[in-house]
This record gives structure tokens, C-alpha cells and sequence, in this order.
């Protein structure tokens, strides 16, 4: 099917505000909340609108301790890692910036797939785009000059986006393909990270609050919208376009969180940046020409995607 259908191009671009917004969200939650915190209450939103869509539809959560294990692995690396290392890294780094490093996502997963032995697709298009992808990454932190973005913070972004890939990895080695559906296993997985995510409170979620009604009503769309509905949207473009075409909408996502952190939040549209972005962008791009199954998301972020 053609992704030129418009309401497939209406779904892309609300699914693409949706999280490309979610770096906002976190850095005004950020003004009440402490990251842990954040990921607890996202997860925990975002699982509650799952979990009432997959009994609104007549599922049930999977049965198995084996599966539950492996959906432990992914809910370590697709949403209790990334979810507190974005807000970590936005303590310091504009939401733009972190939009911008959520994008490298496909690049480390390609890398993961080549250094583990599972990519076998190797043409010279995907190796450019993955040269090129972490040269654009090297420009953004620019470490050379005193205005860099070298930091604990930005690491931290790129530290999540890594843990996207491993995440997205994982799930396509031992947990696709067991006949369960895409909402079964995603509710399962925030499920358990919301869990996973109680038991890490004791190392950062039990600071002082300062809660307004900004951070609350952030965190609160971000959960709900940007954790819960956005998945929702994300399977119906997998539905009707197949998981390829889906994650174009991958490609807006930097584009959103740059643009509304300078329309919002008076974050600098540094030159060097979006450069950087751009040039991260097209290295992805090569690297999707021939998309290898070992790393296609065939269940969305928690994912993360990311998001």
C-alpha cells in the first residue's frame, strides 16, 4: 500500500508530534519531577492505555514465565534505560538536541547487528550510511570546540538511543515471531517496565518534588499520548503500510523536537547542530536501502523509540 493515502499521511504526522514532542514534555517535567520519576509515571500512563485497548479488543496479556523473561530483557533496554537517560540528559542538553540523538538509534542497532554477527545484508550504500550517521553524531557533539556538546548529558542521550537498538535487537532474536500480537507484547513490556522501573525509585525517584501544574500536565501527556496513544497509531501505520514504511516517520521525529524546543522552550537552532542532523538523517536513510530483518522494530519504542 501506498503511504501517499491521506489519512495513512495524517496518522504519520500525528504519530511523528506525538514523539518527536515527547523531548519537550520531559524537559518542562523536568521543572517538578526527577528523571526516575518520570519514567515511572510515563511508563505507568502508558501502560494503563495499552492494557485497556488490548481488553477493549478481546486479548489477554501472554502467558509464560519464559516469555515474560525475555520481555523483562526488553523493558530494561527499551524503556527503564532510555526513558531515565533522556531525562538525565536533558537536565543539561536542549530537547532538540535530544530529538537529534534519538535518531542514531538505527545506526547502533546496524553496528549491533554487524559486531554480533546477525546483519548479513553488507553493501557498500549501508556501511557509507553508517560511516556517515556517526560522523553527523560527531559533528553535533563537536568535541573539537569549547561550545561542543561533550557532555555527561549528551552522552546520556546517545547512551539511550543505544539502548533503543539493543532493545529492538533482542526483541527480534527471542520474542517475534511466537504468535502473539503487537499490542500483547507491548503492554506486557510496559507492563514490566513499570515494575522494573518501581524498584529503581530508590536510586533517584524518591527525591523532593516541586510539582506545578506544568510538570504535571507534561508528564501526564507524555504518558498518555506520548507513551500510550502514540503506540496505538504506530500499529495501525504497521497494519496498514508493513513495518518498513512505518518507520519513515523516524525521519520527523528530530525535526519536530528541534523545532518546537526553539518555538517553546527558546532553544538555540545552532548551525552546527541541525547540520549534524541533517547529516545523521541521510546516513540513515542509506542504511534503511535494504532494511535487514534482524533489526526492523516489528513492535514499536518501548520503544523506543524511543521515543
Amino acid at each position: 500500500m501506498s503511504v501517499n493515502r491521506p489519512g495513512t499521511l495524517v496518522r504519520m504526522g500525528v504519530l511523528a508530534l506525538l514523539w518527536g514532542s515527547s523531548f519537550l514534555w520531559i524537559k518542562i517535567a523536568l521543572t517538578g519531577l526527577s528523571p526516575v520519576q518520570i519514567a515511572l509515571v510515563r511508563t505507568l500512563l502508558g501502560a494503563a492505555v495499552l492494557v485497556v485497548l488490548l481488553y477493549t479488543r478481546g486479548q489477554r496479556l501472554p502467558a509464560g514465565k519464559g516469555i515474560w523473561g525475555h520481555l523483562a530483557v526488553a523493558a530494561v533496554f527499551g524503556n527503564v534505560i532510555p526513558f531515565v537517560l533522556f531525562a538525565i540528559g536533558e537536565q543539561t542538553v536542549d530537547s532538540g538536541v535530544a530529538g537529534v540523538l534519538n535518531a542514531t538509534t538505527p545506526l547502533w542497532a546496524l553496528a549491533l547487528g554487524l559486531l554480533l554477527g546477525f546483519e548479513r545484508r553488507r553493501n557498500s550504500a549501508r556501511l557509507v550510511g553508517l560511516v556517515l550517521g556517526f560522523a553527523g553524531t560527531l559533528l553535533i557533539f563537536a568535541p573539537w570546540e569549547k561550545a561542543g556538546l561533550a557532555s555527561w548529558g549528551a552522552l546520556a542521550c546517545l547512551a539511550a538511543a543505544a539502548s533503543y537498538a539493543v532493545s529492538y535487537t533482542y526483541i527480534g532474536r527471542t520474542i517475534s515471531g511466537r504468535g502473539l500480537s503487537s499490542i500483547q507484547l507491548s503492554s506486557a513490556q510496559l507492563v514490566t517496565a513499570t515494575g522494573l522501573t518501581v524498584l529503581v525509585l530508590p536510586a533517584g525517584g524518591l527525591d523532593e518534588t516541586h510539582l506545578s501544574w506544568q510538570a504535571l500536565v507534561a508528564v501526564g501527556i507524555l504518558g498518555v499520548f506520548g507513551t500510550g496513544a502514540a503506540f496505538v497509531l504506530n500499529y495501525r501505520l504497521i497494519e496498514d503500510e508493513g513495518p518498513t514504511n512505518a518507520t519513515t516517520v523516524g525521519y520527523l521525529l528530530p525535526v519536530v523536537s528541534v523545532l518546537l524546543g526553539a518555538a517553546f522552550l527558546g532553544e538555540d537552532l545552532n548551525l552546527r547542530v541541525v547540520a549534524g542532523m541533517v547529516v545523521v538523517l541521510v546516513g540513515v536513510a542509506l542504511t534503511r536501502r535494504q532494511p535487514a530483518t534482524a533489526i526492523i522494530p516489528v513492535d514499536p519504542e518501548p520503544a523506543t523509540t524511543h521515543k
